[in-house]
């Protein structure tokens, strides 16, 4: 096993630990709302990023590598934070929009980074980006979300 195939495994399951925790975090989102447009909104990124986790898994074991299953401490906390701050805000929805905005922006970054290792295999670098890209394009509905509620 090269280190080229280690450094992508390591960093599409780092990528694939932080969208189980966006997944787990737009979980909690629908819950934790009433709205019925952002509790869709919420659900459907749910169900986008659990894709995302799926296409990074079936990238990673075409290299041999294995895949880390769950997601991390960081998210765990984060979400229990949400839990917090809907509790206690009485502008929940905003709050819980901020907070998508933050992760996503987080979530770009993490992908830009990967995707500047020029070694990457062009089936790797095609995903991703496609992943990346449609973050950014959620991140922009999220703002708009935002200046809605």
């Amino acid at each position: 096993m090269s280190t080229y195939t280690e450094t992508v495994g390591i960093n599409l399951n780092n990528i694939l630990e932080k969208t189980y925790d966006a997944e787990k975090g737009y979980e909690k989102a629908a819950e934790n709302t009433e709205n019925p447009a952002l509790k869709n909104f919420f659900q459907r990124k749910k169900q986008e990023r659990y894709d995302f986790g799926h296409e990074l898994k079936t990238e990673i074991k075409k290299f041999g590598e294995e895949v880390d299953k769950g997601g991390s401490v960081t998210g765990a906390v984060h979400r229990a934070w949400m839990d917090t701050k809907a509790f206690f805000s009485a502008d929940d929805a905003e709050s819980m929009l901020e907070e998508s905005i933050r992760g996503e922006k987080a979530a770009v970054e993490e992908y830009q980074d990967v995707l500047k290792d020029t070694a990457l295999p062009p089936s790797t670098a095609t995903l991703l980006t496609q992943q990346m890209n449609k973050i950014k394009a959620d991140l922009n509905q999220i703002k708009r979300l935002e200046d809605l509620s």
